[in-house]
């Protein structure tokens, strides 16, 4: 049996004297779409940035690749952090740079790549999320669902592993949100990634998600993981079901 590609195990955060998240567990194999869901305050957000190095844990640990990120320092952490990309909810591009400098700018600092290497991989890239046309543009000039193609361009820039998504559906319309879908199950399926997507919209985890991990701001921790179809059929509590079917909490009405 494979090693799984991140493993998280008894993960507690904290902001000062405040727990947002305590002794959370779970796996997430190689090329797997896994979504991480709940609702609002739950600690998704603290979650991720828990996974990606931005914080370290009050207890426990995380695992990408076989190595532990919690445990890492120095040139051999940020080794490690290559071997991953992070597209931000904002998309975090840079308004003074085109899309195709944005893409870059990875190649350029992190690779040994001279300036046309970077610009071929840089364009490649580009082309796998649809944007190779625009590639001159400014950021500022393209639509929001093409801001966050770009975005999961640069965070694909030097071939990671596993890829981040924060929101990423957030702010779009229905038929922008669904194609931004349709490739990130293209890139699971002809790359290989894997992919940690962080959203509450529901129509975005039932058309990527192999499996979901709900969490609970009331529990401050997870509450479920299971695939979403199972979650929404047969939900382990109140909390799920009420979830997957919007229901409003009668007890908070």
């Amino acid at each position: 049996m494979t090693e799984p590609i991140i493993r998280v195990e008894n993960l507690t955060c904290a902001y000062g004297d405040e727990t947002i998240l305590r002794d959370v567990s779970f796996t997430v194999e190689t090329g797997e779409v896994f979504v991480i869901l709940g609702g609002s305050g739950c600690g998704k957000s603290t979650l991720l940035r828990h996974m990606i190095g931005l914080e370290r844990p009050k207890t426990g640990q995380v695992w990408l690749t076989g190595e532990e990120l919690t445990a890492t320092e120095g040139p051999a952490r940020q080794a490690l952090m290559r071997k991953f990309g992070v597209a931000y909810q904002s998309g975090a591009l840079f308004g003074s740079m085109s899309v195709l400098d944005n893409v870059l700018l990875p190649l350029v600092n992190f690779t040994q790549l001279d300036r046309s290497a970077c610009e071929l991989v840089a364009r490649l890239k580009l082309r796998q999320v649809g944007l190779e046309a625009y590639a001159d543009y400014s950021p500022a000039e393209l639509s929001g669902g093409m801001q966050k193609r770009a975005a999961i361009a640069r965070a694909m820039a030097l071939d990671p592993k596993i890829l981040f998504l924060d929101e990423p559906s957030a702010g779009l319309d229905p038929v922008t949100a669904a194609e931004l879908d349709a490739l990130i199950n293209q890139l699971a399926q002809t790359l290989g990634l894997t992919f940690v997507v962080v959203t509450h919209e529901l129509a975005s985890i039932f058309a990527i998600a192999d499996r979901a991990l709900m969490l609970d701001k009331g529990a401050k921790g997870a509450i479920a993981l299971d695939t979403p179809e199972q979650l929404r059929d047969q939900p382990p509590s109140d909390a799920v079901r009420r979830f997957f079917h919007r229901e409003i909490n009668k007890e908070m009405a």
